[in-house]
């Protein structure tokens, strides 16, 4: 299943001009300034506003394309939408405001969406009643229960104060996991994206800038003017290698012969971990020291050093398959003249694991859906 958006749109003075080619599952993070154009582009997708020219293809059916005078109206794109509020209607319980959603009344699907977003005991309460990261997860699962083909989410937890993002992250998080459709997120959440995303699409004035997978586009030079020069961080993927019961550690293995120590990670060998190093913990040596209290000192070659400020420097390195990012002073710097192509070993003080991809027990492929392509 592919999913193609080619379009052209001029918005006053934004002109939204894109032509990706989207994975058919997984989540899609779009990611820029206000007024880049996010929530433009998925309107578009989902119809509520109308191209000036393009293509938008979701599987095998095209749902616009100018060329062949295709415009379908937006309740027969298969889309669900989730806003940044969640719209519930208000006289409705959360029982009616899911069965709104569903073309066909099925009570199984019903109770299978309200487990997998732990909405069971609200069933017969009102939106007055519930806390806002309630709201949002009913409204989620009025998006599901429309059976869509694809799911927009436009910064579902703009509107929530933190303790209700703490509680509704983990269920879009397993959602991410448990369905297979593809999901376009828009956020400005750089901590939402580290969670969630498997692609990103960073997008400015309208146009795309870098489209990949999460790490690549994270680890690129297009992501430095979204990082403050105190907060540069890389992104690691990496399996659980072994676990340390005695020490409460665990082991990534970064290919290469490379490993990492890391606290425990409650998560199966093999399973997969995404891993934020900032460059801030990382420091630089000519030589390993025999004795350290830092547990991982790997060897590193030197890409790029480039001056940040009137005192300190970034320095690239590549680890293996991996980049990593070490600030240091200048005066460090030229203390061990570093240069590009020298070896180098980087000690790696902390990390922090923003994601790790474990089996779950409830699979919403159980759901009957035509729209879905079922995992085996």
């Amino acid at each position: 299943m592919t999913l193609q958006i080619t379009v052209k749109k001029h918005l006053g003075e934004l002109l939204i001009d894109t032509d990706l080619n989207l994975q058919s599952s997984g989540v899609t993070a779009l990611f820029g300034r206000s007024g880049a154009g996010k929530t433009s582009l998925i309107n578009l997708v989902a119809g509520l506003q109308q191209p000036d020219e393009g293509r938008i293809v979701i599987g095998d059916r095209i749902v616009f394309d100018t060329a062949r005078h295709i415009n379908l109206a937006p309740e027969k794109r298969h889309i669900g939408y989730v806003f940044q509020g969640s719209r519930l209607f208000p006289h409705y319980t959360v029982s009616g405001n899911l069965s709104y959603g569903q073309r066909i009344k099925d009570t199984h699907q019903q109770h299978v969406i309200a487990e997998l977003l732990g909405i069971e005991h609200l069933l017969q309460r009102y939106p007055a009643a519930l806390s806002g990261g309630e709201q949002q997860r009913v409204a989620i699962g009025r998006a599901l229960l429309s059976q869509p083909a694809m799911l927009l989410m436009d910064e579902p937890l703009a509107s929530l104060d933190e303790p209700r993002k703490k509680e509704l992250l983990p269920y879009i998080e397993q959602l991410a996991r448990e369905v297979n459709i593809p999901i376009i997120y828009v956020s400005h959440s750089l901590d939402e994206l580290l969670r969630l995303a498997d692609q990103m699409v960073l997008m400015n004035q309208g146009k795309v800038i870098a489209h990949g997978a999460v790490a690549d586009i994270w680890n690129s030079d297009a992501m430095l003017a979204w990082q403050p020069d105190d907060d540069i961080s890389v992104i690691l993927e990496a399996h659980i290698k072994q676990h340390s019961h005695r020490y409460a550690m665990s082991c990534l293995d970064l290919g290469n012969d490379l490993t990492l120590w890391t606290p425990f990670i409650s998560a199966p060998e093999l399973s997969l971990v995404r891993m934020r190093i900032h460059a801030r913990d990382i420091s630089l040596v000519r030589t390993p020291p025999e004795q350290s209290s830092i547990r991982n000192i790997i060897p590193v070659n030197v890409i790029s050093s480039t001056p940040t400020n009137e005192s300190a420097c970034l320095v690239t390195l590549q680890a293996g398959q991996h980049k990593l990012k070490a600030s240091i002073t200048r005066w460090a710097a030229e203390e061990l003249g570093i240069k590009p192509g020298e070896q180098l070993f980087a000690q790696i003080k902390g990390g922090s694991i923003s994601r790790n991809d474990q089996t779950h027990l409830q699979p919403f492929s159980a759901l009957t859906n035509p729209y879905l392509s079922h995992k085996n």
